[in-house]
């Protein structure tokens, strides 16, 4: 399933070809039910639209003025209300400024990366996903954003001659996988940033990097809690704010 604003659409992935039957009957169970239909007959890049024959997918962050366009196999939250939230509220923490310069890791298609730019002074989005970097940037396109920029970089591996990590900042935020941001910890402190935000889906690996930031890269744990991004489940996401030892 992938909701925006306005279209749901569900998915299908079958292994074997469908029925002119099968087919029938789901043309008109998107028509009764107003849902787009879409095929899967292999991997993620054979998803085709059924019907409608064309979707279009987004959704808003009104508070920023920003309109993201995705696809249906793209990774958005996908609790919109609690998204907005989260956004505002990690922003707020951040508390960067025209005169400021933001790295956002892990950044996918601009969720953060967007609304950042309608704040800080420039806005830098690390991705690993190529595609969702292509995204990110035309949904900066989209909604008129320049003073950002995107780049493609595996996260868990060798960045020390990325340019991007070259660059100059003061703020930090990372929303990683599950499997945390251990690997980027070292370079994050290396950084001249003296804020960071840290955005996560799992509390334990979220437990060992704020050890890390705290034990080891001179870093204070300020503020932490969490948002029930996943309601009636034992997920949950977190967000901490660290702040450079003086």
């Amino acid at each position: 399933m992938a909701c925006g604003d306005d279209t749901c659409a569900l998915i299908f992935r079958h292994l074997d070809p469908l029925s002119e039957g099968d087919v029938a009957a789901l043309r008109s169970f998107a028509m009764e039910t107003e849902l787009a239909i879409l095929l899967q007959p292999g991997g993620p890049q054979t998803i085709e639209p059924l019907e409608p024959a064309e979707l279009k997918l987004d959704f808003s962050i009104p508070d920023y003025d920003i309109t993201l366009d995705f696809g249906p196999s793209d990774f958005i939250q996908v609790n919109a209300e609690l998204n907005r939230a989260m956004i505002h509220h990690a922003l707020a923490l951040l508390q960067a400024g025209p005169e400021d310069r933001v790295l956002d890791l892990f950044c996918g298609l601009g969720n953060f990366t967007l609304p950042l730019a309608r704040q800080a002074g420039h806005v830098v989005g690390v991705e690993g996903d190529m595609a969702l970097v292509e995204k990110a940037r035309a949904n900066a396109r989209l909604n008129d954003i320049e003073n950002i920029e995107f780049h493609m970089a595996d996260l868990t591996g060798e960045v020390e001659n990325s340019s991007w990590l070259r660059q100059a900042y003061t703020r930090i935020l990372l929303d990683p996988p599950r499997s945390g941001a251990l690997e980027m910890l070292p370079h994050l402190a290396a950084t001249s940033a003296d804020r960071i935000v840290y955005v996560s889906c799992h509390p334990a690996s979220l437990a060992r990097d704020a050890g890390e930031l705290v034990r080891v890269h001179g870093f204070s744990l300020i503020a932490a809690g969490v948002m029930d991004m996943f309601p009636h489940t034992g997920h949950v996401e977190s967000i901490a704010l660290f702040e450079r030892d003086q």
